[in-house]
C-alpha cells in the first residue's frame, strides 16, 4: 500500500470486543487502543464517516476509499458542487477548443466556394488554455488516486488510462510548441473525449454494456456481411458486361467492379439509393426487380430489425446488471453508515445485535447533502418512530425513500371568503375553462392559416396586414385575460407550479410585449396598414414573429390529451436520462470528426479549381445526383463544425452514397471504409441503443399508466435506476457484510 495509507490513524470501526467480543484491526496493521481511550473526537469521526457513506449511497459511489479525518475532508471537497463544476467546465473548455484551433470553424459558411479565410489563433493561445486544463486533470487524477489508495489504484483501469492519456497529451503538447504549432497532426485532439468519458460513471456503465453487447451483435453483423457478399456475387453475375453497350447501364452505374457492387448493395441495405439502383435493369426486364426486392426484404426488413431486437434485448440485460450493481452500492453505503453509527459510545455495550440511536442519525442527516424531499421524509419517519434505537433493517428501510419516484405536489388554491369570488374560482379553475382556451387557440391557428393561404401569392406591396394584426390583437388580449383569471382562481404559486402554465404564461407575456412594441412603432391596425420600415424589424417581420409564437403556444393542448402527455413525458424523461448516451455520442462524433479532418481536410475542391483533381465531366456538365450537381459543397471536413454536420448527414443515411462516391473520388477509394465504419457505429449501433432505451422507458410508463393519477396533477420524475426498480433484487445481509469485510481500508471482525 502507498505511504499515505499509514496516515489513517483512525479505523473505520472500533473493535467489536468492546461490546460483543469481536474486534477490528486497521488495514495497515496494529491494534486499536483500549476502549477507555475513545474520546469525543472518535464520535465526530464516526459521524463524518457516516455522512460520507450516505452521500456515497445517494450518488451510487463506491465506498472503497480512505476514511481517516483528512481524507474524508478531501473526499467531500472533491465531490462538492464547486469542484465538480470546475471539472465539468474544464472538460467543456478543452473539448470546445477544437472550434477555434486551426483549422478554425469561425466562418459564416462552410461552403468551399464562398468561405473566407478563417481567423486562426496565434501560437500559444489555445496551448496555454490547454495546459491549464491539463493541470486541472492532473490534480483530478492525483486526488482520485490518493483517495482510493495504492492497492485499489492498480485495479482501476480507468485511472491508469487517465494517467497514460495525460502523458501522451502533454508529450504531444510539447511537440506542438517545438514546431511552433505548425504540425498538421495533433494526437491529443483525438484523445480529448476520454476526459468526458472517464468523468461519468453512467457513461462508463453504458460503455461497458455496449461492449458486452458486441459479441451478440457480431453474429447478426456477420450474417449481414454474408448476405451482402452473396448478393454482390449474384449481382456481378446478373449484370455482367455484354457486347451491347446500350444494355449495360446497370453494370456501368452500379456493378462495374467488386468495390462498386458492394457499395451499391450496402447503400441499398439502408434504402438510400432505392429505386435508383434498380431502374436501369428494371427498365430492361421487369424480372430483375425480384433480385432487388428479395435483397431488401431479407436485409432491411429481417436482418436489420433482428439486429435492433438483439441490441434491445442484450443491452437491456446488461444495463439491468449495471443498475443492479448501482443498487448494491447504495445498500452497501447505507449499511456501512449503520456499522459506523452503531460504534458510537451511546450504543448499548451488551447488545447482541447492533443498534443506532435516533439522535445519532438525526445529527448525520443535518450534515448530509441530499434532496430536501428525501431528507424531510426520513426526518418525519424518525419522529413517528416510537423507539430510540434502530436495527439494521429499520435503518435500511428509512433510506428506501431514496428509491422512490420524485413527486412534485402542487400548492393548494387560495380560499376566498366572498361567495362571488368562490363562484369565480370554481368557474375559472375548472378544466372546462382550459378546454375553452384550447378552442380559442385552435381558432387563432385556423385564422392565421386562412390569412397565409390567401396572401401566399401576393407581392409584399399588395399585402394588407390589417386583418392579421386585428385578429392577433384580439386573441392576445384573450390570452392575457385567461392568464389573469387562472391566477385569480388558482393563486400565483399554484399557477406557476404547472409547467404548462409557465409555458403558456411566458409566451403570453412575450406576445403582449411584442404587440405593444408593434403598436408603439407602427400604430394601431387599420385598413391598408402597410407602413414603411422602422426600427429593428419591419411590420411584416413583427407580425410573423407574433404568429410563430402563437403557433408555438398551441402546444399547451398537450397536458389535456392523456396519451400525448404520456408520450411527451416519456420524451422529457429520456432527455433527463439520456446524458450518458448523449455523452457517448459526443465522444464518437468528436473522435470521428477529428479523424475526418486528418484524412479529408482540403480534399474537396470547388469547380473553379476542378483541374486539381482527377475528375472529368462531359462538356462541363454534371452528372445528376453527384456531390457537385446537388451542391453539397458545405458538407466537408475542412473544419470541426463542418465535419460534425457532415457526419450527421451521413448518420441520417439519406443520400449518403453521394458522400461515399465524392470523397472516394476526391481523396482515395479507401475513404469508403471511414464512412461505412461511421454508419455502423452511429446509425446501426447507437441509434438502436437509443431505440432500446426509448422502448424501455415508454413501456414502463405505459404499464404504470393505470396506477397513476392524472399527469397534469402530479409529476413523476424517473431516472434510469428507477426505471428498472421493480425488477431489481435486494442484496442479502451476507453479501453486504462480505463486501464490507473486503474494504481495503478496514478490517471488520464480527
Amino acid at each position: 500500500m502507498e505511504a499515505g495509507a499509514g496516515a489513517e490513524a483512525e479505523p473505520l470501526l472500533p473493535p467489536r470486543s468492546w461490546r460483543t467480543g469481536g474486534g477490528l484491526r486497521r488495514a495497515g496493521g496494529g491494534d486499536r487502543p483500549a476502549a477507555g481511550d475513545a474520546t469525543g473526537a472518535d464520535n465526530d469521526l464516526y459521524i463524518n464517516q457516516a455522512v460520507v457513506f450516505i452521500e456515497d449511497a445517494i450518488q451510487y459511489r463506491s465506498i472503497n476509499h480512505r476514511v481517516d479525518s483528512k481524507s474524508l475532508w478531501l473526499y467531500r471537497w472533491y465531490y462538492s458542487r464547486t469542484c465538480q463544476w470546475i471539472l465539468s467546465l474544464t472538460i467543456t473548455i478543452i473539448l470546445a477548443l477544437v472550434f477555434i484551433e486551426k483549422p478554425s470553424s469561425l466562418t459564416i459558411t462552410s461552403d468551399v466556394r464562398y468561405r473566407l479565410p478563417a481567423w486562426n489563433p496565434p501560437c500559444g493561445l489555445t496551448e496555454s488554455i490547454e495546459l491549464l486544463c491539463f493541470l486541472v486533470f492532473m490534480v483530478d487524477v492525483s486526488v482520485k488516486s490518493y483517495l482510493i489508495g495504492w492497492e485499489e489504484f492498480w485495479k482501476n483501469k480507468w485511472l491508469m488510462a487517465y494517467i497514460l492519456i495525460l502523458i501522451v497529451s502533454l508529450t504531444d503538447w510539447i511537440v506542438s510548441l517545438s514546431f511552433f504549432c505548425a504540425e498538421e497532426v495533433r494526437i491529443r485532439r483525438i484523445l480529448r473525449p476520454f476526459f468526458l468519458l472517464q468523468n461519468s460513471s453512467m457513461m462508463k456503465k453504458t460503455l461497458k454494456s455496449i461492449n458486452s453487447t458486441l459479441p451478440e451483435m457480431a453474429s447478426v453483423v456477420l450474417l449481414l456481411a454474408v448476405h451482402l457478399s452473396l448478393f454482390t456475387m449474384f449481382a456481378m453475375l446478373l449484370f455482367a458486361r455484354t457486347k451491347d453497350g446500350q444494355q449495360d447501364k446497370e453494370w456501368v452505374g452500379y456493378f462495374r467492379n467488386l468495390p462498386d457492387s458492394l457499395t451499391s448493395l450496402l447503400v441499398l441495405l439502408t434504402t438510400a439509393n432505392n429505386p435508383d439502383v434498380m431502374i436501369p435493369a428494371y427498365s430492361k426486364n421487369r424480372a430483375y426487380s425480384v433480385f432487388f426486392i428479395l435483397f431488401t426484404v431479407l436485409g432491411n426488413l429481417f436482418l436489420m430489425n433482428l439486429l435492433t431486437a438483439i441490441i434491445y434485448n442484450q443491452f437491456r440485460g446488461y444495463l439491468l446488471k449495471s443498475v443492479q450493481s448501482s443498487l448494491f452500492r447504495r445498500r452497501l453505503g447505507i449499511r456501512a453508515a449503520f456499522e459506523v453509527l452503531s460504534s458510537l459510545k451511546e450504543s448499548p455495550a451488551n447488545a447482541q445485535q447492533s443498534y443506532v440511536s435516533v439522535g445519532a442519525l438525526q445529527r448525520v442527516l443535518q450534515k448530509v447533502e441530499m434532496d430536501s424531499r428525501c431528507k424531510q421524509a426520513i426526518m418525519r419517519s424518525l419522529k413517528m418512530c416510537s423507539c430510540n434505537q434502530l436495527s439494521a433493517a429499520q435503518f435500511q428501510k428509512l433510506f428506501e425513500e431514496l428509491d422512490k419516484d420524485a413527486v412534485k405536489q402542487h400548492p393548494p388554491s387560495p380560499e376566498y371568503q366572498s361567495h362571488f369570488m368562490q363562484k369565480m374560482q370554481f368557474v375559472f379553475g375548472h378544466h372546462y375553462f382550459g378546454y375553452l382556451g384550447n378552442v380559442v387557440a385552435l381558432a387563432n391557428i385556423i385564422s392565421i392559416c386562412v390569412v397565409l393561404v390567401m396572401d401566399a401569392d401576393k407581392e409584399p406591396s399588395e399585402r394588407d396586414d390589417f386583418f392579421l394584426g386585428a385578429i392577433n390583437c384580439f386573441f392576445i388580449l384573450y390570452y392575457l385575460l385567461e392568464m389573469l383569471l387562472k391566477i385569480l382562481a388558482m393563486g400565483l404559486k399554484r399557477y406557476l407550479s404547472y409547467p404548462s402554465n409557465r409555458f403558456d404564461g411566458l409566451l403570453t407575456v412575450i406576445l403582449l410585449i411584442l404587440e405593444i412594441a408593434t403598436f408603439a412603432v407602427y400604430g394601431f391596425p387599420h385598413p391598408g396598414w402597410r407602413p414603411e420600415f422602422m426600427g429593428l424589424l419591419s411590420l411584416w417581420d413583427m407580425v410573423r414573429l407574433v404568429n410563430m409564437l402563437i403557433v408555438f403556444r398551441f402546444l399547451r393542448i398537450i397536458p389535456n390529451m392523456k396519451f400525448m402527455a404520456l408520450v411527451v413525458t416519456t420524451l422529457l424523461d429520456l432527455v433527463k436520462n439520456l446524458r450518458a448516451f448523449a455523452g457517448i455520442l459526443v465522444v464518437v462524433f468528436y473522435a470521428f470528426a477529428i479523424t475526418g479532418i486528418m484524412l479529408f481536410k482540403g480534399a474537396v475542391v470547388p469547380l473553379g479549381n476542378i483541374s486539381a483533381v482527377n475528375t472529368t465531366y462531359n462538356n462541363g456538365t454534371l452528372n445528376c445526383g453527384t456531390y457537385e450537381q446537388l451542391e453539397y459543397w458545405p458538407n466537408n471536413f475542412d473544419d470541426f463544425a463542418a465535419a460534425v454536420v457532415t457526419l450527421w448527414d451521413v448518420m441520417v443515411v439519406n443520400n449518403w452514397q453521394v458522400f461515399l462516391e465524392a470523397f472516394s473520388r476526391y481523396s482515395s477509394p479507401w475513404a469508403k471504409i471511414y464512412f461505412v465504419a461511421w454508419w455502423l457505429i452511429s446509425s446501426v449501433i447507437w441509434v438502436n441503443l437509443f431505440v432500446a432505451l426509448l422502448l424501455e422507458n415508454f413501456i414502463h410508463k405505459w404499464d404504470r399508466r393505470c396506477h397513476r393519477q392524472s399527469l397534469s396533477d402530479i409529476e413523476y420524475q424517473r431516472t434510469v435506476e428507477l426505471m428498472f426498480r421493480d425488477v431489481l433484487e435486494e442484496p442479502t445481509e451476507e453479501e453486504l457484510m462480505e463486501k464490507l469485510h473486503q474494504h481495503p481500508h478496514l478490517q471488520l471482525c464480527r
